[in-house]
């Protein structure tokens, strides 16, 4: 059997197509399903973010695997196969593992380095695991993409390399001026309470705004929210609003973040146009003076988004006043908090990052390569700001699908920034050094991994060569037995020992010694070799495995009932 990997992301398809590709959680679990009952896969997991769909599984047959693959991935996303095809990419073995380790390190992310992928790994690995779809394979690898992606974050400045996504954001509809500066003293409306929303809360608070309100499906969700920024006793104003209210609120903020699991559109055109009519407030018009970051506040909002979701991309708060690192759920966040606490009633799509950036000097124009680097990674680029009308209303959607009518824009006295916009904002820009790094990483942890699945794959072999010599041991003993009756309990004692020891010594260097070669490349033929040499009976091999296999789903489900 052997891993692959077909999926799309915004390196391969456009946002028109990821949107409707999106896939739901129940269309998830049924893909899943679908996936393992079909004949070429044994193993399957869907990893699906706000930017990537990819279907994991483990293959018998590498063609009729992704024919099946793919098939199911247009069935139940809902976009035909001939039109999905063209966005398609496919790893296959040794280059689908660097695909997920890759992903796992942030390095195939919009904004290079963002942590929140690794929530989203851990939450597709649950998935696969309570639907009894994962076995020894994903396991191991998506358990090894966790290790690696914060190995790259603890050990390199692979944060640094991106940057907050609201706040780069923010720095994209202040056309080039200071955020905190921009910023100070507005009134603005988080629609949404995920963990995505609570860092654009904590991070609106941290640049100084005057007042906040968070309109919430779920109320106690957002009152909660409001209750921390509301304790921080900065001054600072919050509020809950409903969302049947979001249209009146819109008439009385100056800057909207928006990042719901909504599939339709949060705000139409219509509102938005009813409410700069009515005469909200100019952005640009006097504010009080900038007021300094408030540490405590995002302290908690960060610790509050850990318990309750996952915190991506918070290096930030390793620079507010008073906060040097921050333990949250035993993961270092000085450098940038890598989190991976699972969101309890949060669906995909309310704790997803920035959506999907679009390359925009090679969109795709036919099938993806099955194999090789994903994309080169960017880092934002500067911007030549365009000329609007002043702003009365600055939007900001980090939603995918979109929550906010990109019709928006042409509307005078509006500025939408939304995941098309950052995606340009992002494109063609210089490598970082610790992007290097961390690819030296992936490469490394790769050849590890292969080794060590190899060498897992002897094992089964190994133990049923054992398990046949211990029977050949028991069954002339119990021959020498009836030969020597007159032999006492000492002395039968004393002769199961000696041949027991000699049968060991005999087996220990050659089965010792083929481990360390079946880690080699091309080692795989060692477990065949010893089948044919010693006759080993398939079956007992096979349920070597198997045993092995249930084990090992036994050891995760304690690890998830201790989580």
């Amino acid at each position: 059997m052997s891993l692959l990997v077909v999926g799309l992301s915004h390196r391969s398809a456009p946002v028109s197509v990821l949107e409707r590709a999106a896939l739901p959680a129940d269309a998830q679990v049924k893909l899943l399903q679908d996936t393992v009952a079909a004949e070429p896969a044994s193993e399957a997991a869907v990893l699906a973010t706000c930017n990537r769909i990819e279907l994991y599984a483990d293959v018998d047959k590498f063609h009729a695997g992704v024919a099946e693959l793919s098939t199911l991935l247009a069935q139940h996303s809902g976009v035909g196969l001939e039109e999905l095809t063209p966005y398609l990419y496919v790893h296959y073995e040794d280059r689908a593992v660097h695909h997920l380790l890759s992903v796992a390190c942030g390095l195939d992310s919009m904004v290079v380095g963002e942590g929140q992928i690794l929530g989203q790994i851990k939450d597709a690995l649950a998935t696969a695991q309570e639907l009894h779809t994962a076995g020894r394979l994903l396991n191991d690898l998506f358990q090894q993409a966790l290790r690696v992606g914060k190995r790259a974050h603890s050990e390199t400045g692979i944060d640094r390399a991106g940057q907050s996504l609201v706040t780069f954001g923010l720095e994209q509809l202040t056309e080039g001026a200071p955020v905190a500066e921009w910023a100070a003293g507005k009134r603005a409306l988080v629609i949404g309470a995920g963990s995505m929303s609570s860092l654009a809360a904590a991070t609106l608070a941290r640049v100084g705004v005057a007042e906040i309100v968070v309109a919430n499906r779920t109320r106690a969700r957002a009152e909660r929210l409001v209750e921390i920024l509301s304790e921080a006793g900065t001054g600072l104003s919050a509020r809950v609003a409903e969302m049947e209210s979001v249209a009146v609120e819109l008439t009385r903020v100056d800057v909207v973040v928006s990042c719901t699991g909504a599939t339709g559109l949060v705000l139409s055109s219509e509102a938005v146009a009813a409410a700069v009519a009515s005469g909200a407030r100019p952005v640009d018009s006097e504010v009080p003076n900038l007021r300094a970051p408030d540490g405590s506040l995002v302290a908690r909002l960060a610790a509050a988004a850990a318990r309750s979701g996952r915190l991506p991309d918070a290096g930030y708060v390793a620079d507010a006043p008073g906060v040097d690192s921050l333990e949250l759920h035993g993961t270092w966040a000085g450098n940038g908090a890598v989190l991976d606490t699972p969101a309890t009633g949060l669906d995909s799509a309310s704790t997803c990052p920035a959506p999907a950036a679009v390359p925009t000097r090679s969109a795709p124009g036919g099938p993806a390569a099955h194999s090789g680097s994903s994309g080169r990674q960017t880092t934002p680029r500067a911007v030549v700001p365009t000329q609007y009308a002043p702003t009365k209303l600055a939007l900001l959607d980090l939603a995918m699908p979109r929550d906010i009518d990109a019709a928006v824009h042409r509307i005078d006295g509006v500025r939408l920034v939304d995941i098309e916009s950052l995606a340009e904002a992002s494109a063609d820009a210089p490598m970082a050094a610790d992007v290097d790094q961390v690819r030296t990483i992936v490469a490394d942890e790769v050849a590890a991994f292969g080794a060590a699945q190899r060498a897992a794959h002897i094992t089964p072999t190994v133990v049923a060569l054992r398990t046949m010599a211990a029977d050949v041991v028991q069954s002339e003993l119990a021959r020498l037995r009836g030969r020597l009756p007159d032999l006492d309990e000492r002395q039968q004692a004393e002769m199961t020992q000696t041949v027991r020891r000699v049968v060991d010594k005999l087996l220990h260097a050659p089965t010792v010694r083929v481990k360390q070669l079946a880690g080699e490349p091309g080692g795989a033929g060692y477990a065949d070799a010893l089948r044919t040499l010693f006759d080993l009976d398939p079956q007992t091999v096979a349920s070597v495995s198997r045993a092995d296999s249930n084990n090992n789903e036994d050891t995760d489900a304690r690890n998830r009932g201790r989580a």
